[in-house]
């Protein structure tokens, strides 16, 4: 299953990197254990088990991290956004 991930705001800035293209282990069927699976990778991506208040979108729509993942998702993770 290939997933295009984009990061934003801060965590684009943390991460060092904006967007990948991945293809996660056939364990990881949800948004929720995809995020565990980038932040088992250590370092800076610990972030993402980290910070509580991120949100995540599947196909542009805000999503739970129960929602299942398809292949050709693309998936966004993104800190809370305010207006001004």
């Amino acid at each position: 299953m290939k997933l295009r991930i984009l990061y934003f705001a801060s965590l684009h800035e943390t991460l060092g990197c904006d967007a990948e293209t991945i293809d996660p282990p056939p364990n990881i069927t949800t948004l929720g254990a995809l995020r565990q699976w980038l932040a088992g990778r250590g370092g800076p991506w610990q972030v993402l088990a980290e910070r509580d208040d991120l949100r995540m979108a599947r196909n542009q729509k805000v999503a739970r991290p129960d929602s299942r993942l398809d292949d050709g998702d693309e998936i966004a993770f993104f800190p809370p956004v305010t207006g001004g």
